[in-house]
């Protein structure tokens, strides 16, 4: 009985591989009928997409395609960069000695002429008195580094007031991009702690020199449109930065996908109707600006004319091609 039904489901393991086997070549024999990959091969004679013509002799290869259009590109250098506050003045004692008092908290406000921290500059057997340490600014108390009972020096900062109501935003331009820099700059800023929001800023300040060690350029940028007022934006916050170094309106441009590098040229295929027949024919192409999705092209392309987007890797000067989808859309 034990053998029998071995044998059954050996038999049984059998025909289901020959069933899949062949479902397999009925769907190989049918994609290589109607491929609808750009960059796959259709053989002419074979029926068309949902049961159109055929076409005679040769090959056609499938591809994508999008139209030469008029529009705006955006040079873009991406920078990281914090959130500062718009002054920020240490404060520091007029004696040194033992400090003994703290008068404010980090966050409070303080008004200059503000007394903040009490310093006892007095030796073991002088007569104490306290030295009061006030504040040369008014603003938010940022930060209090050092604790009470700790031994100062007049050049010790005991806190760091500033004005958080402005806000501003540093960073450091490599210096293959610190040509392009200039005051009113634009940027668009987005945090971590706030997805999906961009900030408008612009650059307002520039150092003149190179940073030697690290080859970096020192900016600084305002927020516009009231973006600082956002409570949301804190100082110390990290600030991801797309600085807009060049913008051209009203330029022929392609998506990016189209160029295809051949020993340093630029190329693309552009679709033409040649007797009925649709042809790529390679097009030399020169490059303007660039931005993440397009390119503008000075010259070799024409606004309205028909470029390759998809499947174009393998094909030559004269290729015959099959449009896979709209002019500029997927299928």
């Amino acid at each position: 009985m034990e053998k029998r039904r071995g044998v059954t489901v050996v038999l049984v393991c059998v025909i289901l591989v020959v069933a899949a086997l062949a479902v397999f070549q009925i769907v190989q024999r049918f994609s290589a009928r109607n491929p609808s990959v750009p960059g796959q091969p259709v053989q002419r004679g074979a029926p068309g997409p949902a049961g159109g013509p055929g076409f005679a002799g040769g090959q056609r290869t499938a591809v994508r395609t999008a139209p030469v259009e008029l529009g705006s590109v955006e040079n873009q250098v991406e920078l990281g960069g914090v959130v500062l506050a718009a002054s920020q003045v240490p404060v520091y004692p007029v004696v040194g000695g033992k400090l003994t008092e703290l008068r404010v908290a980090v966050g409070d406000r303080v008004r200059r002429g503000d007394v903040v921290a009490v310093v006892d500059p007095s030796r073991p057997g002088d007569s104490f008195f306290a030295s009061p340490v006030t504040s040369a600014v008014s603003g938010t108390v940022l930060s209090l580094p050092v604790p009470v009972g700790d031994t100062v020096q007049t050049t010790t900062a005991l806190c760091v007031v500033g004005d958080i109501s402005r806000l501003r935003i540093e960073t450091f331009v490599p210096e293959r991009f610190s040509a392009n820099m200039r005051i009113g700059l634009p940027a668009q800023v987005r945090f971590e702690a706030i997805p999906g929001e961009y900030f408008p800023a612009e650059v307002d300040e520039m150092s003149p020199v190179l940073d030697p060690a690290s080859r970096t350029r020192r900016i600084m940028l305002s927020f516009a449109g009231g973006a600082s007022a956002d409570p949301r934006i804190m100082a110390g916050m990290f600030a991801s930065l797309g600085l807009v170094t060049n913008s051209r309106s009203g330029v022929p441009v392609i998506p990016r996908r189209s160029l295809i590098n051949t020993y340093g040229s630029w190329i693309v295929f552009v679709v033409e109707d040649s007797g009925g027949e649709t042809l790529a024919r390679r097009r030399e192409v020169e490059r303007g600006l660039e931005s993440e999705e397009l390119v503008e092209i000075s010259e070799g392309l024409e606004p309205g004319e028909i470029v390759v987007t998809e499947g174009q890797t393998f094909l030559g000067d004269g290729d015959p091609v099959r449009i896979v989808g709209t002019p500029g859309t997927a299928e």
